[in-house]
């Protein structure tokens, strides 16, 4: 006579039952993670999203420095290359006075020529074009932790991610934040969340972006455009160096805004935790004197701090935390320069943003 306990039958149910579960949940933990971004990653996100939000092309109007290329059809005698002045007019010959160009579209331009021209009765039928050949009076500066700081020329509508797309993107130890400066905001430009005014002059705005919300809101509204005479600032952050064979996955991690404190256990934490056979009580920070400029000694025991016996111990911009393994211990001088690569083959990580 068989006998059947009470629920030993359904025992592969409640198991399949448990483990959706535990997938369900770890899901929902890891959505809730900070995940971590290279530089590389970032750029090409910015890179992707500067070629959606590209503007459509329109006619630039003539700014002063401009040099104009102005051909008349069959004179090749007045055909010539002529540059704004600086009160934005132009010379050209036989036509007396200065002609006002700064202002107009290259379109508009050609047509007062024209114009100008069959009223001195040079030219009974004339046919003008006008062309931009050299532009200089539509500068926006791009200067800080880009790729490629330059001064670029906006010939079009142009806007913030198609400008930090042109400058190669932003630098490994760029901080959270981009800068716009400009000499009074036009009307047009939308009040912005997270955009401060600065107020150290009368007439100049400053609108802070971040570089979060640029890239991660899907809000256009901080994809701002960029106007000339505009400067587009990117400030450095801090970067935290952590090596050795007690850590998951070494490398530099950038502090999310300039002076922002970070502790050990939080740039281990970055470092994706210990290995098994770490030496958490004989981890070391490196630290450069800014007196001396020597690099000194801080030893840290993270065993400690970890079950609060000690206090957590704040780490500043270019530390290196050195945390060995067993076996590598005894060479932890030598061996904390040679894991890092003191920020030169070293892998940078970004903390990015929560799903």
């Amino acid at each position: 006579m068989a006998v059947t306990v009470r629920g030993v039958s359904d025992w592969p149910r409640v198991a399949f039952a448990l483990l959706v579960l535990s997938c369900l949940l770890c899901a929902q933990a890891a959505r809730g993670q900070e995940k971590l971004e290279t530089p590389q990653q970032t750029n090409e996100k910015i890179q992707q999203l500067a070629n959606l939000a590209r503007a459509h092309p329109v006619d630039t109007p003539i700014g002063t420095g401009d040099l104009l290329h102005i051909e008349v059809f069959d004179v090749p005698e007045l055909t010539r290359d002529v540059r704004v002045s600086d009160t934005g007019e132009i010379s050209y010959p036989l036509v007396p006075g200065r002609i006002p160009a700064a202002g107009q579209t290259p379109f508009h331009l050609q047509s007062s020529m024209e114009q100008l021209l069959l009223e001195n009765g040079l030219i009974s039928h004339p046919q003008v074009s006008v062309f931009v050949k050299e532009q200089n009076s539509q500068p926006v500066s791009i200067v800080g932790a880009v790729a490629h700081p330059m001064v670029y020329q906006v010939i079009r509508p142009t806007t913030l991610l198609e400008i930090l797309a042109i400058a190669g993107g932003i630098a490994p130890d760029a901080g959270s934040v981009v800068l716009v400066t400009r000499g009074g905001a036009p009307a047009s430009i939308p009040d912005l969340q997270g955009a401060t005014p600065a107020d150290a002059a009368p007439n100049l705005q400053t609108i802070t972006i971040h570089v979060q919300d640029l890239l991660e809101s899907g809000n256009p509204a901080f994809n701002i455009p960029v106007y000339a005479g505009d400067a587009v600032s990117v400030p450095r952050a801090g970067i935290v160096y952590v090596g050795g064979a007690g850590v998951a996955q070494p490398g530099g991690y950038v502090l999310q805004s300039h002076g922002e404190q970070i502790t050990v256990l939080k740039a281990v934490a970055l470092a994706k935790g210990t290995t098994p056979f770490a030496k958490k009580n004989d981890a070391v920070i490196f630290r450069t004197n800014p007196a001396t400029g020597q690099r000194e000694q801080i030893a840290v025991h993270i065993k400690q701090i970890e079950k609060n016996q000690t206090e957590d111990v704040a780490m500043k911009d270019n530390d290196i935390l050195y945390v060995p393994d067993s076996a590598g211990k005894k060479a932890l001088a030598r061996g904390a320069e040679a894991a890092i690569g003191v920020g030169t083959s070293v892998a940078i990580y970004r903390i990015g943003t929560r799903n």
